[in-house]
């Protein structure tokens, strides 16, 4: 109760991602019952059926990363004075956040299956003239049980990786006799500022040296898939997986590559933000580089991942485009062009939402620097560095994963 009720009370921007987490779901839910009813019509045909519910793992993975940055960034969430006292410590937050992204999930959970029974025709009757027939199964009973057990698989993992990702903390205490002893603290992304009469420094990421430490592993990722899709290209042996929509089918090896260099990517994201956060601090840097270069590297773990994400997205669809460039622009299909749609659509949300929370903790620092006289022009000259730099460095990378990974997939 709770829960619905800080929801109800919450700001505009606020339910709007809420909303958005609610429409996610929603999709992810649909593809899951478009799988189930695929495998209805075609029984014999476990091994296909299989494959398609895996390719559902990709939005799904999606649409968990939003839900978690929405919760990050939720108000009503965030650890403040005095609430301890009225039994709303860091765990007990943890926990409403998790209940509040179970609702949204659910809720587009709900939504989806109410669409999905309408195009079958089990509430008022085939839409459309019956155009959605012969995709969604209408001639066949659908297994409510399993419909069902498919929806919950969206607010159940966002939930638990809500929960997991704004937990509480425990820090080790120096002592006297040299042992450390272990005290709560809130979770890591969530950090406050102290007001103070100088300038106040942002607490230290704890994932910021984690992501710069990251840096090596994602670069010997991305190298070892790129090789992994040539190598796997070269060879044409071995089984073949078969990809969504009309793209046909691609040795297992080329998409494992892949898959490799995705998750290099997001992790040499952060190293590469704090990278750019030490290039423009390079060669006597002035007051607005040197702003943007600091504000970059504290927050690198925040918004490094995501944007690796991001990157990652970017270069697969560059790929698709690279590969399928004059084709007939229907040979996605509708539901590839649905998945398509919710990954690119939740990274990139995923991403304003993380800047969105960056910028809510630097809010004490960038007041700060307000009263202490610094011109607004100055603020706005160091976000737009900001911007500029990611681009640059980020825009190159991109072009250049997705050209290469387009290479073995044409041959």
């Amino acid at each position: 109760m709770l829960a619905l009720r800080l929801a109800r009370g919450s700001h505009p921007p606020v339910l709007l991602r809420r909303l958005m987490v609610t429409a996610a779901s929603a999709g992810v839910g649909f593809l899951l019952l478009c799988t189930l009813t695929y495998a209805l019509a075609h029984p014999g045909d476990s091994g296909t059926s299989g494959v398609r519910l895996l390719w559902c793992l990709i939005p799904l993975a999606a649409t968990v990363q939003l839900a978690v940055a929405v919760a990050r960034t939720d108000p009503s969430t965030r650890p403040r004075a005095g609430l301890s006292a009225f039994g709303l410590g860091p765990a007990r937050l943890a926990a409403l956040a998790a209940v509040s992204t179970a609702v949204s999930g659910t809720l587009g959970s709900m939504l989806a299956l109410l669409f999905f029974l309408h195009l079958r025709g089990d509430l008022t009757g085939l839409p459309f003239d019956g155009a959605a027939a012969d995709l969604l199964a209408a001639d066949r009973p659908l297994p409510l049980g399993a419909a069902l057990t498919l929806l919950t698989l969206v607010p159940l993992t966002a939930s638990g990786a809500a929960a997991l990702a704004l937990r509480p903390r425990r820090a080790p205490l120096p002592s006297a006799g040299g042992r450390g002893r272990e005290r709560r603290t809130e979770p890591a992304e969530q950090t406050t500022y102290v007001e103070q009469r100088s300038v106040p420094a942002p607490t230290a990421d704890p994932a910021a040296g984690a992501a710069a430490n990251g840096l090596p592993w994602g670069v010997a990722l991305i190298a070892a898939g790129l090789a992994a899709e040539t190598y796997a290209s070269r060879g044409g042996t071995g089984s073949t997986l078969v990809l969504p929509g009309e793209f046909g089918g691609n040795p297992a090896g080329v998409l494992a590559g892949w898959v490799l260099t995705a998750v290099g990517l997001a992790l040499a994201g952060p190293g590469i933000t704090r990278f750019c956060g030490g290039l423009l601090q390079w060669f006597r840097p002035g007051p607005a580089r040197l702003l943007a270069g600091r504000i970059l590297m504290a927050e690198s773990g925040r918004i490094g991942r995501p944007l690796g994400v991001v990157c990652a997205v970017a270069s697969a669809a560059l790929a698709t485009v690279t590969l399928h460039a004059g084709s007939d622009p229907g040979f996605f299909g509708p539901l590839t062009g649905l998945g398509a749609a919710l990954v690119i659509t939740c990274t990139t949300a995923t991403l304003l939402v993380s800047a969105l929370e960056a910028k809510q903790d630097r809010a004490p620092t960038t007041e700060s620097l307000r009263r202490l006289g610094t011109p607004e022009t100055l603020l706005r000259h160091a976000a737009a560095l900001r911007v500029a730099m990611l681009l640059l460095v980020f825009a190159p990378l991109t072009w250049t994963v997705g050209a290469l990974a387009a290479v073995p997939l044409s041959g």
